[in-house]
């Protein structure tokens, strides 16, 4: 596991906030307390999904690609660890063990059925969601 999902999502509820104005890396990588560098490289994964655009020019930055009201954390976290698996297997267990040989075919199933309880969960929330939830937390202060 990795910050990646997490600093993703951070990104394009930034980009919600900014209500449309376009934002530089630079900008986002204060928000998100961290090197631009990893901003863009992130950023870069998130246009290649659909999720971010960018404005060039004087002015320009990233910006959401879609509304955020249609981008749902499963889109990110898709865009983001596409073809990492959440809980790989051991690859190379004992055979000669009878657990070894047998762990991987009776933990596949179960792994799968909590691999798809995290993504109908991550396909309910949205990044206009967080934007708007962090909106009313900064309200309340």
């Amino acid at each position: 596991m990795n910050t990646r999902f997490a600093v993703a999502t951070h990104i394009l509820t930034f980009l919600q906030s900014q209500e449309g104005s376009p934002a530089s890396s630079e900008l986002i990588a204060s928000s998100v307390n961290t090197n631009p560098t990893l901003i863009r490289r992130l950023l870069s994964q998130l246009a290649k999904a659909g999720l971010t655009t960018a404005q060039m020019g004087s002015g320009g930055g990233a910006l959401l690609a879609r509304p955020g009201a249609s981008i749902t954390l499963l889109d990110v976290h898709r865009a983001i660890d596409e073809g990492h698996v959440v809980f790989p297997l051991h690859q190379q267990p004992n055979p000669q063990c009878p657990v070894g040989r047998n762990i991987n075919k009776v933990l596949h199933g179960r792994i799968a059925a909590v691999e798809q309880a995290m993504e109908r969960e991550l396909s309910r929330t949205t990044i206009a969601d967080l934007a708007t939830d962090i909106s009313a937390i900064n309200s309340a202060a």
